[in-house]
């Protein structure tokens, strides 16, 4: 074995084993939520995930982007076949070990090529709309600093990585011309050929060293955007999968009740169970949520889902009218402090308690501020639910800290004394039909 493979699979061994323990640790902080079983229907669920994750048909209600994005989307994870190759050749020191296929070889990496180019557009694209175009949803407060630098990070990376591709194709291409030893698979090249005449004048030596220099960078380069996945936005390449299988696929509107309030609202009408009777049911730790433990592992698996896209947000009607309400805000606070807690555990273990909690970073105002229309919900590419989070935030202000806005205690008030929300007693309710 030489020296090449060693330090070969040496560096795919690290990386992987890096992934895998910084994955664990995202499992880890998902799964500090509160159990909820979201298991039924499971044909649905298929369907939904199928449709929205794999055939991205959320993304297209705006063609441009959502098309430029399909690009991005399957170029990726068809270009990647290509990296089983690279990483038996770094294995076993072979070279184009798929060369076998003979001119389906060739056909598949031409394909692959332009599949690059296209994925260099819409990148170029969408850099372009980000920095120059300046779309708004792009440059709002919450997208300031490391968010805007992770889109614009990762733009760059595949732009990179895109012409490390195509770079070593074209030295490739000329190495076999010159009958080089160990070059002898010849391939389309429809892309990579307008790169030869930037290095056709190098001697065989120097072309060598561009094509392992590219073919090295792009192997490291895979693995280290695999670890990148981790510490950004761009988890949801993996976790759109789950997150719309387990979306919410109930009717819009249809809020998800808690069954302690719920069985004691069903016990307090009904007429056979003696409402002074000692009660076997255990009161609940918590009314709605206060901090990230409160929530659901699939209001936390959102979390780390949202990948910034900002359409819920911009088709929120009350953030459209000035209001404060961001529902990507409140995605990202929610990961924030998720990932707070979660290096909280990792230092002091399960004790940990810093005393803080979601509403130091959600304000009431933006709390408030949401008409629980649905459109954030909606517009997500992946289903995330901002909605739901903001609903649990409202129970806790609600229900244990009587914390409601003053207009909305008066009608709590109004439904417990007079059974509606208007001032009126139950006796006077009908007297407008004797006017």
């Amino acid at each position: 074995m030489g020296i090449g493979q060693v330090i070969f699979i040496l560096v795919f061994i690290g990386f992987t084993l890096l992934f895998i323990k910084n994955f664990r640790r995202i499992l880890r902080n998902i799964n500090l939520g509160r159990d909820v079983d979201r298991t039924n229907n499971s044909s649905e669920r298929w369907k939904v995930m199928t449709r929205v994750a794999l055939g991205q048909s959320k993304m297209v209600s705006r063609p441009i982007a959502g098309f430029l994005h399909l690009l991005i989307y399957v170029g990726f994870v068809i270009i990647n076949i290509e990296v089983i190759e690279i990483i038996i050749d770094g294995i076993f020191g072979t070279h184009r070990v798929l060369s076998f296929l003979g001119p389906f070889y060739a056909f598949i990496i031409g394909a692959f090529e332009i599949l690059a180019a296209l994925v260099l557009i819409a990148c170029v694209f969408f850099l372009t709309r980000r920095n120059i175009m300046r779309i708004p949803r792009f440059w709002s407060k919450e997208m300031q600093g490391w968010p805007k630098t992770d889109a614009n990070l990762i733009l760059v990376f595949e732009i990179v990585l895109m012409f490390a591709f195509l770079l070593m194709n074209a030295s490739d291409s000329l190495l076999v011309a010159m009958n080089s030893v160990h070059y002898n698979v010849e391939f389309a090249n429809p892309i990579s050929q307008y790169f030869i005449p930037l290095i056709d004048n190098l001697p065989e030596s120097s072309l060598i060293f561009v094509e392992r220099i590219c073919w090295w960078f792009h192997i490291i380069g895979i693995l280290a955007f695999l670890n990148y996945l981790v510490i950004s936005k761009h988890l949801h390449i993996i976790l759109a999968f789950p997150n719309t299988y387990y979306s919410n696929i109930e009717a819009d509107g249809k809020l998800a009740n808690m069954d302690s309030v719920t069985n004691e609202v069903k016990k307090m009408l009904d007429p056979n169970i003696d409402p002074f009777a000692a009660s076997d049911d255990a009161a609940p730790e918590r009314f709605g949520a206060k901090d990230v433990q409160d929530l659901s592992w699939i209001q936390l698996m959102n979390a780390y889902s949202c990948t910034e896209c900002g359409r819920c947000t911009s088709e929120c009607p009350a953030n459209q009218t000035g209001k404060l309400l961001s529902p990507r805000k409140i995605m990202m606070d929610v990961r924030d402090r998720l990932e707070e807690v979660g290096k909280g555990i990792d230092k002091d273990g399960e004790t940990f308690n810093d005393n803080k909690s979601l509403l130091d970073s959600i304000t009431k105002e933006e709390l408030w501020a949401c008409t629980s229309c649905n459109a954030c919900v909606n517009a997500c590419p992946i289903n995330i639910d901002p909605l739901s989070i903001i609903i649990d935030l409202r129970r806790y202000l609600v229900m244990e800290e009587s914390a409601a806005p003053m207009e909305l205690n008066t009608i709590f008030t109004n439904i417990e004394n007079n059974g509606a929300p208007w001032q009126f007693s139950m006796s006077d309710r009908l007297n407008w039909k004797d006017e």
